[in-house]
């Protein structure tokens, strides 16, 4: 899928849903679960993206929500003294 396709679908998701999305959004959210996926485990990316999306629902930025959600990917990552 194309970027722009991806970018038009999400789109018509968050319509159909009645949220928006502001430009960036996807691709950020894009990053924030790729960064889940290879920081802690696959399965963490869709998860990762679904607290954020519960966090930023309760009103906090997408920005700040994905600067703390990357503290916890990194203190989760392999090798970090655990």
């Amino acid at each position: 899928m194309e970027p722009q396709e991806l970018d038009a679908w999400a789109g018509a998701a968050a319509r159909r849903l009645g949220v928006s999305l502001e430009p960036g959004d996807v691709s950020a959210l894009l990053d924030l679960a790729r960064d889940a996926a290879h920081g802690v485990t696959r399965p963490a990316a869709p998860l990762t993206a679904y607290i954020a999306g519960m966090a930023v629902g309760s009103g906090r930025t997408l920005e700040d929500v994905a600067r703390e959600l990357r503290v916890a990917i990194a203190e989760a990552a392999p090798g970090d003294g655990d």
